[in-house]
């Protein structure tokens, strides 16, 4: 039986989808900061993300969007995964795990050999979800008045 996540690249129309996805699983845990310049990548998504060193990647299921995540270039070999939110609705189902695994694979095809990423120190579920990954905390840092916690992983 096939899958029924469809994971593609993101296009332009999906702009307002990837926005309430982003905001709704950060009000949830009370990680939202509110509009501001922190979110500007999201406003140029093509710009920052889809180009030949990175991605944005979008997982619909049936249709509507509950899963996405995104992979920059950062340095020599080097890139980051950003903005992986999966919808309150649709957690603990497996899908972070899927966009993450192939945001991973794309960092290989890339010829990335590390793989790097924040989360707020209040999102307890998701750090630990990137411990079950394989990644391990690197560094604590605040920005932005808020505490947030490094992770990197080897490919």
């Amino acid at each position: 039986m096939p899958d029924p996540l469809v994971i593609r690249r993101y296009r332009p129309e999906d702009q307002a989808e990837v926005m309430q996805l982003h905001i709704l699983p950060m009000l949830q845990v009370g990680a939202y900061k509110g509009e501001g310049p922190w979110d500007d990548d999201l406003r140029q998504i093509e710009k920052v993300y889809c180009n030949p060193y990175g991605d944005f990647l979008v997982g619909l299921l049936h249709g509507r969007m509950v899963v996405m995540g995104a992979l920059r270039k950062t340095g020599s070999g080097r890139c980051e995964i950003r903005r992986v939110r999966v919808h309150p609705d649709f957690q603990r189902q497996g899908l972070g795990r899927k966009i993450i695994n192939r945001l991973e694979g794309h960092a290989r095809q890339l010829g990335y050999h590390t793989v790097h990423l924040q989360t707020q120190e209040i999102q307890h579920a998701a750090r630990e979800f990137y411990r079950r990954l394989g990644y391990r905390e690197t560094r604590r840092k605040v920005l932005d008045g808020r505490d947030y916690v490094e992770f990197e992983k080897v490919l």
